[in-house]
């Protein structure tokens, strides 16, 4: 510090900074300044190089004052893609380990020939019966895959796209995949498959599935047999018009783990087929020569394997190896016709027929197909890799000196693959009985579409015959969400033409109709790939007969949609319909409150809700009149994976759930006491109804569409009158069904010409049909809907002025009237009712009774399972007693109990649902007599309503007055 700039008080007394003593200008610099600049300046470019010097040349530096980025929004915001333990993830890190066998080109020019060349199949089946495991074997044979990164045995389950499928060990969505496979003969085809789940939860995949398919192969496990998912999916078929092929899988286990003998495995696979046969029998209807499509090897419509071991065989594919191996002149196919039944070979005449030789012998499947099986497992497992070696030379099979190295398991697969081959037989099967493309889209049309099918148009024959020429129509059944969750890819069937990249398209929803349009938006096709579910291949354009996996059309579609061109030539100028809506075999009946942990979240939860529906077909998602956001789904694993869907995936956010609970209907046991009236508030119009029990079994065939309104009214006549022996008035006067076109309710027109001017009347009719929907939408109980009742409309007051009958006073009245009538029919509750299905060994029998009795439930069957020491258990149990019900059963079975449960009826509640005298004690079980009013009144208080049903509020005051008149006499009486 320089002592003469300062005083002795240290202030600053030197000159002002800036000013210069020298007489030379004030920006001038001597020499000695410019010499340290010039120091400075290099020592600042050797510890700070310029950002041309770091980035190259052409660098361009900018220097923002202030920044304006909210601080939680990144400056390089992540990509995400959902990998590690997230539900939902795509899982992308085994990509590189797989790549196919041909190249993208000549697998992208086998699909644009899938009208003609390619098979579009299901496969389904029960749960842990194969079906992912078989998608690996066919992985196999059309990829090359690294099985190095794979250790302990680890099964790839390439199909499972899903971190929580991964960890659970079972599929939760149907996944698509096209594969190039080679059939015996050599010759490369395009199949489309859908890998589905087995759980009985995740049935509405299936659902989707088969609405893109021409056929369905039917896994079925070789020791387990027939199981409640092979039935229903049989039954499913059925009602699509689906042929069926069946793989049984799992052969090996008949083997290893039963250790059958040859004959009783023989037996145990005839048992199982027979099975099937009869379930095909049940749910088909006969062709035009009286034939029904049954399965059996003969017919080629069975294929055995077991593709944990890599190899599938039909009868056909085994006559041809013993040709093959042995070099012996006959035609296969005769000697495969010969492999199965009641068949024996003579060796002394080298004859086959139906009776054993005089020694005694097996039959022709035990004989020339079971045993060398068992032969070749027992060599693998039992012997040295010498004497194996020695018996595949007699295959002309070598084994190389690494494969010689192998464990049992791998080199047991090895054998097995080179010996019975892996999916030839498989796909020689499918070739010949699976119709393709365009055999099949004549049946998709008669049973998917909406529209009329006989002379329904240009457009219509063009999708019945795929022609690739026409204007293209694509069915959309299911959306698939992209890596980031942030939009969906729409899955699709091209029906007809040729859909292309950058097509503008007319997305026609659910609900469009050429009377209503309005669910209807043009979006552009961004982009196409063949879905291969781990990696996506690019294409252009997607001719009729392909499955196609769409971008950009996914904000306007929910569940399902039919894309037509945004102009349709000239020609094409029919109305144009949608196809239908999918109808789920199983019930979205358990039911779930959520709402965000942090309120301001709430926007964040509806949008996340909105892609839950997308994800996921069954869930069905409400906000109800008290504001709170429900979730309906098919069961408890369904709404555990919607929820973790929600909450790691689409919202991102903490949400809250409620305890869960069950959807219940209203319905009635008598008819109403008294004919129920209501006037509208001007007085002027005045209805009279009454309302009865539907007639049984005419619900259910309301909601199958066994009948519908829309049909000729003859043909609607000619049904209740020879189903239900209505009488011809009541027969002919049916108005509607409730609460939808396919409600289980019914209104009915009883009044006679007589007494009310039936002009009038049906001036207000849809005014009054409109108000019976919105009542049995919403019944008076608590607000759930109303099942099987029949309303009855006995008078009716009409004003003469159109303006005094408006749907304004109409439509309330209506509502009123038809509540009035349901209060006075003595109302009941109605609870769903699941089937239950539980696999156990025979000591576990009484505790699974002592469990079912502890929950309203009771076995309706039990019968071991031939060929193992199983039994199946089949019992009815209510669903809101199921909620623990598998963990319960787990429980007190040490874990050998093992149930699935469905949706199977609605059933009355237990007790009086008005009954006061009824006293609910907090935290107490209420006695079964009891259940009614606690279900209703816990019901209401969750829903915000009060505590009882004001029955003054459905009652005109006239009403009111007759009803306490009635009362007083009946008390009288007593």
């Amino acid at each position: 510090m320089d002592a003469n700039l300062y005083d002795e008080f240290g202030n600053y007394v030197g000159p002002e900074i800036g000013s210069s003593d020298d007489d030379d200008d004030d920006d001038a610099m001597d020499d000695d300044d410019l010499n340290a600049s010039a120091i400075t300046l290099a020592e600042d470019k050797k510890y700070y190089p310029t950002a041309e010097e770091v980035y190259g040349e052409g660098t361009e530096t900018l220097v923002e004052n202030e920044d304006a980025q909210a601080l939680e929004t990144p400056i390089v915001a992540p990509v995400k893609r959902y990998v590690g333990g997230s539900v939902g993830a795509q899982v992308q890190s085994q990509d590189a380990e797989v790549a196919m066998k041909v190249s993208e080109e000549f697998l992208v020019g086998l699909h644009g020939e899938s009208r003609r060349m390619g098979r579009n199949v299901c496969v389904a089946g029960h749960l842990h019966h194969g079906k992912t495991t078989l998608f690996d074997m066919l992985l196999e044979c059309s990829h090359d895959v690294n099985y190095d990164w794979l250790a302990n045995d680890k099964q790839l389950r390439y199909t499972d796209t899903r971190m929580d499928e991964q960890a659970r060990g079972i599929s939760l969505k149907s996944t698509p995949m096209t594969l190039p496979l080679q059939t015996s003969r050599g010759k490369t085809m395009v199949f489309n498959v859908m890998d589905t789940p087995g759980h009985v939860n995740f049935s509405d995949e299936v659902t989707a599935s088969m609405r893109l398919a021409d056929g369905v192969l039917l896994v079925v496990d070789a020791c387990e047999g027939v199981m409640t998912s092979t039935t229903r999916q049989i039954k499913h078929a059925a009602r699509d018009g689906l042929p069926v092929c069946v793989f049984i899988s799992k052969i090996d286990r008949l083997i290893v783990e039963l250790k059958l003998p040859p004959a009783d495995a023989y037996h145990k696979l005839r048992h199982t087929i027979e099975e099937i046969n009869g379930l095909i029998e049940t749910f088909y209807t006969p062709d035009a020569d009286g034939a029904l499509p049954t399965v059996s090897p003969e017919n080629g419509k069975v294929c055995f394997g077991s593709a944990l071991y890599g190899f599938s065989f039909t009868l056909e594919s085994f006559a041809k190896l013993y040709v093959d191996v042995n070099g012996v002149l006959v035609d296969h196919k005769e000697f495969a016709k010969r492999m199965w039944g009641d068949v024996y070979y003579h060796g002394d005449t080298r004859m086959f027929k139906k009776k054993p030789p005089p020694g005694g012998g097996e039959r022709t499947f035990v004989q020339f197909i079971l045993e060398p099986l068992y032969k070749v497992f027992s060599q693998v497992v039992g012997e040295t890799i010498d004497s194996v070696s020695d018996k595949l030379k007699e295959f002309g099979i070598k084994l190389k000196p690494k494969e010689t190295k192998a464990n049992t398991k791998p080199l047991l697969k090895m054998t097995c693959q080179k010996i019975f081959g892996a999916a030839s037989g498989l796909a020689d099967m499918l070739a010949a009985h699976i119709p393709t493309a365009e055999e099949g889209a004549a049946m998709k049309i008669e049973r998917a579409y909406s529209g009329p099918v006989k002379n329904g148009g240009k457009l219509v024959d063009a999708m019945r015959a795929c022609d690739p020429d026409a204007p293209a129509v694509v069915m959309v059944s299911k959306l698939i969400p992209k890596s980031d969750c942030s939009a969906f890819d729409a899955l699709g069937r091209v029906m007809c033409g040729t859909l292309r990249k950058n097509d503008r398209v007319r997305v026609l929803g659910e609900n469009f109709s050429p009377d209503d349009e309005e669910d209807s938006v043009v979006k552009n096709v961004t982009n196409m790939w063949i879905y291969e579910a781990r990696y996506r291949i690019p294409i252009k354009e997607a001719r009729a007969g392909a499955w196609v996996l769409i971008e950009g059309i996914d904000q306007s579609i929910t569940t399902t949609a039919t894309l037509v061109p945004e102009k349709m030539p000239k020609g094409y100028d029919d109305d144009l319909y949608a196809f239908k809506p999918l109808e789920f075999d199983n019930k979205s009946v358990m039911k779930i409150a959520a709402e965000p942990l942090n309120p301001s979240d709430l926007p964040k939860m509806v949008e996340g809700l909105r892609k839950i529906t997308k994800s996921y077909p069954a869930c069905v998602t409400k906000v109800e009149e008290s504001g709170e956001h429900t979730i309906m789904g098919t069961g408890e694993l369904f709404l555990d994976s919607v929820m973790k869907d929600l909450r790691e995936m689409y919202s991102e956010i903490e949400v809250k759930v409620s305890d869960p609970v069950v959807c219940f209907n209203e319905t009635v046991v008598e008819t109403s006491s008294l004919k129920c009236y209501a006037e509208t508030p001007n007085k002027k119009n005045k209805l009279t109804m009454i309302a009865e029990p539907l007639d049984k079994g005419l619900a259910r065939d309301i909601e199958t569409g066994k009948v519908n309104l829309s049909a000729p009214k003859k043909q609607v006549s000619d049904f209740f009158k020879s189903e239900y022996e209505w009488d011809a008035l009541a027969a002919k006067s049916v108005w509607a069904f409730g609460p939808d076109a396919a409600g289980p309710n019914a209104l009915l027109d009883d009044t006679l010409p007589s007494e009310v001017d039936k002009g009038l009347l049906a001036a207000i009719r849809d005014s009054v049909v409109q108000g019976f929907q919105w009542g049995t939408r919403e019944g008076p109980l608590c607000d759930e809907p109303i099942r099987e009742v029949k309303f009855k409309i006995l008078d009716a007051v009409v004003a003469d002025a159109p303006l005094q009958r408006g749907g304004g006073q109409i439509i309330p009245t209506a509502r009123r009237c038809a509540y009035s009538a349901f209060l006075m029919a003595t109302p009941r509750l109605m609870e769903p009712i699941y089937e239950v299905e539980i696999q156990s060994p025979a000591d576990c029998m009484s505790a699974i009774y002592t469990v079912l009795s502890k929950r309203r439930g009771h076995v309706v069957s039990d019968a071991p399972k031939p060929g193992t020491p199983v039994y199946t258990v089949k019992a009815l149990i209510p669903a809101i007693e199921t909620f623990g019900f598998e963990t319960d059963l787990r429980y007190h079975t040490q874990g050998q109990a093992f149930g699935q449960s469905y949706f199977d009826h609605w059933a009355v509640v237990p007790g009086d649902p008005l009954d006061k005298t009824v006293v609910l004690r907090p935290l107490e079980p209420a006695p079964v007599p009891h259940l009614a009013r606690e279900f209703m009144v816990k019901t209401r208080r969750r829903k915000g309503m009060s505590e009882d049903v004001t029955v003054s509020k459905f009652f005109d005051d006239d009403l009111l007055i007759e009803l306490a008149q009635a009362d007083t006499e009946l008390a009288g009486l007593f």
